[in-house]
């Protein structure tokens, strides 16, 4: 099966409207990923939000942060090639067991928190930030992926007053002020970032609800459990810094370039874990 000059070899992924296939430039010889939209989801608005990817991805260039390559836009529909990283994502990893992870917990975070960084160094705020849309190799290499719904930061008045025409993003992850449709900046993403370490270190997330209200209440007016009554073994220091990033508050949150140093220097684990038998 081919799509352009790309022959599709096998299927990486999944989602809800797209697939990830591994691919080979018949010309070039080249392997590469290719996502392409599932064809009855094929509309404007996914093409729309595959394009954006592009044109986002396109400007960031950093090891944690997958690169894009091209839109190659044929007769039928579009497909996004990017660098060949064919490994899992960090949320298939906890769902088989997030002791297997500590090991390998601190380097994961701190190469996520790189890549990220990037992102917000190039003046984007990601929107989307999950365990699913991190990349794990099994040494504990990150790519960070999906930039569909990635926003320019505002600045100034605009940053104080614009706000998003509709929420976006995934309910368990999202920020308060997302949800309160506030333009986007980097806290948000700090925010989000926070629930994904909660549930990397723990197995659990922050909040959960038996209705998508309820969970949005619980991201804007909730206190989350602390991170030591699902995993005894977490620092307190480490555990603080992850409440610090889940403040109600934008500016309670530690600014993603202090956060990287303060994750350094904060030992996640009071002993050593081990990988289960």
């Amino acid at each position: 099966m081919y799509v352009g000059p790309f022959r599709l070899v096998n299927i990486i992924s999944t989602g809800q409207t797209s697939q990830i296939w591994e691919a080979i430039h018949d010309g070039e010889r080249r392997r590469v990923a290719v996502k392409l939209i599932i064809p009855d989801k094929l509309d404007n608005v996914q093409i729309a939000l595959l394009r954006r990817e592009f044109s986002v991805g396109k400007q960031l260039n950093h090891p944690n942060v997958i690169k894009v390559l091209e839109l190659f836009e044929g007769r039928r529909e579009p497909c996004l090639v990017m660098e060949l990283f064919a490994h899992p994502n960090l949320k298939q990893l906890i769902g088989k067991g997030h002791e297997r992870l500590a090991p390998l917990a601190q380097k994961i975070i701190l190469n996520a928190a790189q890549g990220l960084a990037h992102m917000h160094d190039k003046g984007w705020v990601h929107r989307d930030v999950k365990p699913d849309n991190f990349l794990i190799s099994p040494e504990g290499d990150v790519k960070l992926i999906d930039f569909a719904l990635a926003q320019k930061r505002k600045t100034g008045l605009a940053g104080f007053f614009g706000r998003s025409s509709s929420i976006q993003g995934t309910a368990s992850y999202m920020s308060p002020e997302q949800i309160r449709r506030k333009a986007p900046d980097s806290p948000s993403d700090v925010y989000s970032f926070g629930c994904t370490i909660y549930e990397l270190v723990t197995g659990k997330l922050p909040f959960t609800g038996t209705s998508t209200n309820e969970l949005l209440t619980k991201h804007l007016r909730g206190s989350a459990p602390k991170l030591e009554f699902f995993n005894r073994n977490l620092t307190p220091e480490f555990s603080q810094l992850v409440l610090r990033m889940l403040s109600k508050e934008p500016s309670e949150r530690p600014e993603l370039e202090h956060l990287q140093r303060e994750l350094a220097a904060a030992p996640v684990f009071k002993t050593a874990p081990k990988v289960p038998a």
